[in-house]
């Protein structure tokens, strides 16, 4: 008994699919207090805010600057921030796992007024993307909006290395 092309096709992609779900981290949502949260939990040690979106195609250029950044500093903990609805899930997991960053800390915006989250994180900042912010073992920070090339990304790590 052979089998459907077809069938054989749908076994052969699931037996990718399940591997990846296995190494995918959970993707917190962001409500208001998660800002404090995320501080909180990166008290004493460097890290990378890093906020983008789905729609955003610079955000997309820079997922590629950002893996190869955890494989160069993997002293330096990333966050990674959707400003996308959770009806975008899927696709903000599949962005990640295509750019292999399913396995940071990652969040995605909730159902609360995006503005809203975006005051919190920074009342100066009105959304536009990418926008990412270096903070320090002290936690002040640096942020920088729009796409950042290897250099430049590796230019404000070395300010926030202890």
């Amino acid at each position: 008994m052979s089998l459907n092309p077809f069938l054989a096709g749908c076994l052969l992609s699931l037996s990718w699919v399940v591997p990846v779900q296995a190494q995918e981290s959970f993707t917190k949502t962001f409500n208001p207090g998660s800002y404090q949260q995320i501080l909180h939990e990166n008290a004493g040690q460097p890290f990378v805010l890093a906020i983008w979106s789905l729609d955003c195609p610079s955000c997309i250029k820079d997922m590629k600057v950002i893996s190869d950044l955890r494989l160069k500093h993997p002293e330096i903990k990333i966050v990674m921030l959707s400003t996308d609805e959770p009806t975008s899930m899927m696709g903000v997991k599949s962005m990640l796992a295509r750019n292999g960053l399913s396995d940071l800390d990652s969040w995605i915006f909730g159902n609360a007024d995006a503005q809203k989250l975006r005051y919190e994180i920074d009342p100066s900042w009105f959304g536009e993307l990418p926008r990412t912010y270096f903070y320090t073992v002290t936690q002040s920070r640096v942020g920088k909006s729009g796409a950042m090339n290897s250099a430049e990304f590796d230019a404000q790590i070395a300010k926030i290395k202890p």
